[in-house]
């Protein structure tokens, strides 16, 4: 009987890496099929774009085959990945910031658009406003918010992968939540 990819726990992940280490593809392929949703998830909620966030997942999965050797038995394997997955959608946000002079004009663009959800009720999609009112966030509150809602991770874990005390994560996410509550009244028919 085999087993589901997404219910496979530490050492199973240890296994498939020492395999991968070996130059076994199918278990790469595994690795892939294991974590690419989750990957796709936190680049698309960093860029915002589907197809910048697509390419970020490939080159996740490059960067993982190179980097491999560097993964330590006994380390958090889904902290290690999604580390490596941070740092490349900050160095592409920080790319694309840097070509691009204007981007607070495509910044009203976006507001514009999200400012009007009744004209087609069919697009609206509450995640996407989301998405959109976290890329307004400063770029440590937005990771807060990001590690804390998207991934689910505890407020000394966030700590621990931005290298911050407990008490500044809890600063960042009280302003975070602040501010997205600010942004989403006018759509959600809140008062600004």
């Amino acid at each position: 009987m085999e087993q589901k990819y997404d219910q496979l726990d530490e050492h199973d992940i240890e296994f498939l890496v020492d395999k991968i280490k070996q130059g076994d593809k199918e278990a790469f392929m595994k690795v892939v099929n294991l974590y690419q949703k989750k990957i796709f998830a936190l680049t698309y909620s960093m860029v915002r774009e589907r197809e910048d966030a697509l390419d970020l997942v490939q080159e996740a999965f490059l960067r993982l085959y190179e980097k491999i050797y560097s993964y330590r038995k006994g380390e958090n394997f889904n902290a290690w990945l999604m580390q490596i997955v941070r740092n490349l959608s900050i160095d592409f946000l920080r790319r694309k910031k840097s070509r691009k002079s204007d981007s607070l004009e495509s910044l009203d663009i976006e507001r514009e658009d999200l400012s009007a959800p009744n004209e087609n009720p069919g697009k609206f999609s509450p995640r996407e406003m989301i998405y959109q009112a976290a890329a307004e966030l400063p770029e440590r509150q937005r990771l807060v918010f990001i590690f804390h809602h998207f991934e689910d991770l505890k407020y000394e874990e966030i700590a621990t992968r931005l290298n911050i005390s407990i008490g500044t994560v809890k600063s960042l996410h009280f302003k975070a939540i602040k501010k997205m509550r600010r942004i989403l009244a006018p759509q959600l028919g809140g008062e600004s």
